[in-house]
């Protein structure tokens, strides 16, 4: 058995500067974590409510073109790729539900161009609000979206031919394609697109609610209780 090599005096004394030396360790831990914690908390929610701000200000769709009432409490924004296949299927749904209930629902629409040469369709859509023939230019573009579109890809020559009946003075809407304005607002909403989280098209939020999991039921569930909401009985 080992001796112990300091008398019981020194050894005492030694145990008792070890003990208070742990509580001393112990006591400025939690002083420095009380304190991280306080200086964390209003940084948290200030960071919180930094973000909530940049979502609304990205749903927001102030420069977007917009149909149905500009006071319907009920509003819808999707974010729409031309060549997207669904978006074409569901745009008509949408406005379907829209004619139902009149003056209750407004519509926006962001351009997010995931497919191949998408963002040739996107222009021609943005400089088509130039001659104030947005509306029918997209529907035109949607309708005939087979035949401008191939494998996931637009086909950019196709394109002119598919809006021809609109109305449309050509050569303004290729002079309003390369347009600041044009390409500013195409920008925009990709930026938004991405604040939001948008990963695919269509992207629909009704009243700032985005979709639980995207399908048709979804979507009319959604838009049935904000509906509800905003006009109760």
């Amino acid at each position: 058995q080992m001796n112990n090599p300091l008398p019981a005096k020194q050894a005492g004394r030694m145990h008792w500067v070890i003990l208070i030396g742990a509580i001393v360790v112990v006591i400025l831990a939690v002083l420095t974590a009380s304190v991280i914690i306080q200086e964390e908390e209003p940084a948290t929610a200030e960071t919180e409510q930094a973000i909530a701000a940049e979502y609304t200000a990205a749903l927001a769709s102030e420069h977007s073109p917009t149909v149905g009432d500009p006071n319907a409490r009920v509003h819808i924004v999707e974010f729409l790729d031309p060549a997207c296949e669904t978006c074409a299927l569901f745009y008509p749904m949408v406005k379907q539900w829209m004619s139902e209930v009149p003056g209750k629902i407004r519509l926006s629409i962001r351009h997010v161009p995931f497919h191949r040469g998408s963002d040739y369709a996107v222009r021609v859509l943005e400089a088509s609000r130039e001659q104030g023939k947005y509306w029918e230019t997209l529907e035109a573009l949607l309708s005939t979206q087979r035949e401008w579109t191939q494998n996931h890809t637009v086909l950019q020559d196709r394109i002119l031919p598919a809006i021809a009946n609109v109305g449309l003075d050509m050569d303004k809407l290729a002079d309003d394609m390369n347009r600041m304005e044009v390409l500013v607002r195409m920008e925009r909403d990709q930026e938004d697109a991405k604040t939001v989280q948008v990963r695919a098209t269509p992207g629909y939020y009704v009243n700032g609610r985005p979709l639980p999991s995207f399908g048709r039921e979804q979507l009319a569930t959604l838009v049935r209780e904000e509906l509800a909401k905003a006009y109760p009985r």
